[in-house]
């Protein structure tokens, strides 16, 4: 006889995979269905060229300790390797001349590239003598300790004018969160800025508060053979649990059921026909379909001085390479899964319909002002490319909105970044990764073909990277789409997040998580699962609970 469902985890990325775990260790009968054919979200891998490579997010924040300490709870820490200090470049309009490109080291004493010392030599090649002089300006400005500041892009033009935000600021903004730093939300993407700024009185004093109280060392970390290895540890803990992953299963409705002295929940679920055992998020060959999840900054180096990491989780991409056939989609099949607790782990587009149905405050949520889903292409290369081995923009690019020169929105020079590629690589053979596509503008790379994007990739590597690279020089390229994310760091998203907590706390036997609740990456993604799943358990348990955070 089957065993009845404890807890039914619908998302099989990184949240639902942490919040199945977290039941499943005290012997609830837990079960995992995922959309795509693999599991792992935002957090997966691909094999190009021979190269195992993260094929979307390739680094996790250090803060708080609490990724760490999961990774170790996983028996994974001996795999923990730092990037390379070398740190980020910027791709800008020159100073004085319209039509050219000026490509320079990004600032070090910043925070998301707001400047601690306006007048440091760094900063000034950056923004002029001009631009130094009204920045500096900051520190002879009032500040308001009446109320909080929300738009970042705001704050920097009011307190240090248009240059610092638009050559400083917002590329990477664009670089980390794909989104203008006017639309992102001050208390998520730089937590603690608004106190320092009261504290220090000054928006350069506060980030050199903020810098001077981050522990030493490198903010984000990374894992020996990709990120990849995260979900697939956690994939075989699972399994020791005996939890059933279902692939290629969406759930297209839930309801309430059963009595009332014992209430469940119907999942209706449709699923491909031919689906196999869930993917535990190894690394795959992409001419072969799979799932590889990309972060939002999937091409933006992650030391480019945001307080965060650049893992923010997009939508379900498809990553192929300029061979891969189409192949017909297949046969599904529907059923209905019945499950004591429910916990919805999807991104937030698809969640936001599942629970619309459930009642008045679920209803609600569907109107409040969510940001417009940006879509995003990220595309690998793999290069012949000796000139590389001196890593001659550090770890990677990060691009003005206004360079003339190039469509691509980011760079990553992967093994310039992380040693173990470069070693997997060898001399010579180089990995760099670029990402395209802004919030609110059509993607550039829409109409293209395959071949005309691995054209214009390596135009622009060429050009960010001042080397020329020739056609023959490539080896592999593969191409990953990302569509309908909502970002968990516009305008509005603390209220948006709370008012989706309070319609959670007033259902029952329910939990949602996600980033695009938690926030951007794993050390906000991880923590919020964790809480969702001990708060399941706790109720199955017949323990006390207590209601999401506020």
């Amino acid at each position: 006889m089957t065993r009845p469902i404890d807890v039914l985890v619908i998302g099989g990325g990184v949240a639902g995979l942490v919040a199945a775990r977290e039941c499943a260790q005290v012997g609830l009968a837990v079960t995992v269905i995922e959309t795509t054919d693999a599991v792992g979200g935002p957090v997966a891998g691909h094999v190009l060229d021979g190269l195992t490579l993260d094929s979307g997010a390739e680094s996790f924040a250090v803060r708080g300790g609490t990724v760490a300490s999961f990774i170790e709870d996983l028996g994974l820490t001996d795999q923990i390797v730092a990037p390379n200090i070398a740190g980020a470049w910027l791709h800008l309009p020159a100073l004085k001349q319209a039509d050219a490109a000026m490509s320079v080291p990004l600032p070090k004493a910043g925070v998301l590239g707001i400047p601690g010392s306006p007048l440091a030599d760094d900063v000034r090649r950056v923004i002029g003598w001009k631009g130094s002089l009204r920045a500096y300006a900051d520190r002879l400005m009032p500040v308001l300790t009446i109320g909080r500041e929300h738009s970042l892009g705001d704050l920097v033009k009011k307190r240090m004018g248009q240059r610092v935000l638009d050559r400083l600021v917002e590329p990477v903004a664009s670089g980390v969160y794909t989104t203008s730093a006017v639309d992102l939300e001050i208390d998520v993407v730089a937590p603690g800025l608004n106190r320092a700024l009261t504290t220090a009185g000054s928006l350069s004093g506060a980030v050199s508060a903020l810098r001077a109280g981050a522990p030493a060392g490198s903010n984000v970390g990374g894992l020996l053979g990709g990120m990849a290895s995260l979900p697939a540890a956690i994939v075989a803990a699972l399994q020791r649990h005996d939890v059933a992953i279902l692939t290629g299963t969406t759930a297209t409705a839930l309801a309430r059921s059963g009595a009332d002295d014992a209430p469940t929940w119907s999942v209706t679920v449709t699923r491909q026909a031919d689906a196999a055992p869930a993917n535990p998020a190894a690394p795959t060959d992409p001419a072969a379909p799979t799932d590889p999840a990309a972060p939002t900054d999937s091409a933006s180096p992650a030391d480019a001085g945001a307080p965060t990491d650049p893992a923010a989780p997009l939508a379900r991409p498809t990553d192929r390479t300029p061979a891969e056939s189409t192949a017909p989609a297949a046969e599904r099949t529907t059923s209905t899964l019945t499950a004591r607790y429910l916990i919805i782990a999807t991104q937030g587009a698809q969640a936001l319909r599942l629970v619309n149905p459930l009642g008045d405050q679920f209803d609600a949520l569907a109107e409040l002002d969510w940001p417009a889903p940006t879509a995003v292409t990220l595309t690998t290369l793999v290069l012949d490319a000796p000139a590389l081995d001196a890593h001659p923009r550090g770890t990677g690019v990060l691009v003005s909105a206004d360079a003339p020169d190039v469509t691509a929105k980011a760079l990553t020079h992967v093994t310039a970044k992380w040693a173990w590629v470069a070693e997997a690589a060898g001399p010579g053979r180089h990995v760099v990764r670029l990402s395209y596509g802004r919030a609110g503008q059509p993607n550039p790379t829409d109409d293209l073909s395959d071949a005309e994007l691995q054209a214009l990739a390596l135009h622009d590597a060429s050009a960010l990277l001042g080397v020329p690279l020739a056609a023959a020089a490539v080896r592999a390229f593969a191409r990953t789409e990302w569509r309908d994310a909502l970002s968990p760091a516009t305008l509005g998203a603390p209220e948006r997040a709370q008012q989706v907590r309070e319609a959670v706390a007033a259902t029952p036997a329910m939990e949602i998580t996600g980033a695009w609740l938690a926030g951007t990456g794993l050390a906000s993604v991880i923590p919020h699962a964790l809480q969702a799943g001990d708060r399941i358990r706790h109720a199955a348990l017949g323990l006390t609970i207590t209601g999401p955070d506020a």
